[in-house]
């Protein structure tokens, strides 16, 4: 979970309103922060970078997992503390009786994706001072990413019932976008400087169900409501395209020849979370990791560079050590990229909370330890591969002391690795795309010198 003040790049000053905003959780939150800062500057509001200047203050909540709901109350806290004046929204809001019983000096409480709620509020406390000949919004709207990459959030909400979550309570069902606004923004992203599109929801391979893949018109031609159709339409507009929590459904497999092409890059995040039948059972997900590993040898065939990212969790309710040594020697085979991994931690509302099997902590901690050992050296192995090769990459900073940091095709920000070129032979500039032969790898990152010398 990250917590930010959010500053948008700066506008024209002038005394106005001034609204501060914290944004807690996942680059999903993320995206909603970053429309409510847009519908914030167009109703001509400025933004403040510290409570003291803020006239209000609003705090986008992560609820997930108890110890995010713990960092929310306690952002919301420190809000009040220094402000005084504070509004709640995000996931955390689907609670208001939680929040308000812990403080309930809070202004207004509204659940996530509420945008409309959160400017009502905000009017109530401080009316909006609009002057359009100043208040001057991008049509990509307001960003807190860097300008080079953004996130693209195509759907609400989630049809899956796994027992450890509790995010469909929280967001709803899936609410999928129409095809032709995802695409219209992504065009606008691409065509204000945006480089990588990062394509997030809470189930992207099912974009489109819950619209019956319904089909509008962008650049003359008819496009699905689906993934398969978005993907290839994204890769029309010449940035790259990153793919972000995938489930592995059948249909996954049309998007392998688009990687090929160069359309969308070799990458997937799969949140695959376990590997033992029993306990896939008992999280209620998918489970046929045999399956798993022959699609995962066909997608290395077609697309040999392909980078798989995923997640797992251990120590869930009911999983014995024959299951954890299942879920190592499956790992062993995958082959995987780049992983996190996750120690079970009990969701408040969610069914895993009742089964039994309860797994102590300490054995929680071990497990976590020796998957992280055998990952670790899976890990060190690819990136040792990849020394001499030359690789595309983008770069996301320049450091003083460390150089060019850079992220390859393998790489997504902020969660993966960097490629770090130490001493650049000419200038570059963050959002440029070069290309870097390796020197060395390390235990996370790559180190190279620039191919381009000109």
């Amino acid at each position: 979970m990250s917590k930010s003040v959010a500053v948008p790049p700066t506008s024209v000053s002038r005394a106005g309103p001034k609204v501060g905003l914290v944004s807690l959780g996942c680059p999903k939150a993320l995206v909603d922060s970053e429309r409510i800062l847009t519908q914030l500057k167009a109703e001509g509001y400025d933004i403040s970078p510290d409570y003291a200047g803020a006239d209000v203050v609003v705090v986008n909540t992560c609820g997930f997992l108890d110890s995010a709901r713990a960092e929310s109350l306690e952002a919301i806290g420190e809000a009040l503390n220094e402000n005084g004046k504070v509004i709640v929204t995000g996931c955390l809001g689907a609670t208001p009786d939680l929040i308000l019983e812990q403080y309930p000096s809070v202004l207004a409480v509204t659940g996530p994706h509420r945008y409309e709620q959160v400017m009502s509020a905000v009017h109530q406390v401080v009316p909006p001072r609009h002057d359009p000949f100043v208040d001057l919004v991008p049509a990509a709207g307001v960003k807190l990413t860097p300008r080079h990459y953004a996130y693209l959030k195509i759907s609400e909400g989630c049809n899956h019932r796994c027992s450890f979550c509790i995010i469909p309570h929280l967001r709803g069902d899936l609410v999928s976008r129409p095809i032709d606004e995802v695409l219209r923004e992504a065009e606008n992203l691409v065509n204000g400087g945006v480089r990588e599109l990062l394509v997030i929801s809470q189930d992207t391979s099912a974009y489109g169900v819950d619209l019956r893949h319904k089909g509008a018109e962008w650049r003359g031609r008819e496009r699905r409501a689906h993934m398969t159709d978005l993907a290839g339409a994204l890769g029309e507009l010449g940035a790259w395209v990153r793919l972000h929590y995938v489930y592995p459904y059948p249909h996954v497999d049309d998007v392998i020849p688009l990687m090929a092409e160069g359309k969308v890059l070799p990458y997937l995040d799969i949140p695959f979370q376990h590997a033992s039948p029993t306990v896939l059972k008992a999280m209620r997900r998918p489970g046929n990791q045999e399956k798993v590993l022959q699609r995962l040898a066909a997608w290395r065939r077609d697309v040999p560079d392909i980078a798989i990212r995923s997640t797992f969790i251990v120590g869930f309710p009911g999983e014995t050590e024959e299951d954890f040594s299942l879920l190592l020697d499956w790992l062993k085979e995958a082959q995987l990229d780049r992983v996190g991994c996750f120690r079970y931690e009990a969701v408040d509302g969610a069914p895993a909370n009742d089964l039994p099997g309860a797994v102590p902590e300490e054995v929680k901690e071990e497990r976590w330890n020796r998957f992280m050992a055998v990952q670790q050296e899976i890990s060190m192995a690819k990136l040792d591969a990849k020394v001499g090769r030359t690789l595309e990459v983008i770069v996301d900073e320049i450091d003083p002391e460390d150089g060019a940091i850079c992220r390859s095709h393998a790489d997504a920000p902020e969660i993966d690795g960097n490629v770090i070129v130490e001493e650049p032979t000419r200038r570059l500039r963050p959002g440029e795309i070069v290309r870097v032969t390796v020197d060395e790898a390390g235990e996370y990152d790559l180190f190279g010198h620039l191919a381009d010398q000109n």
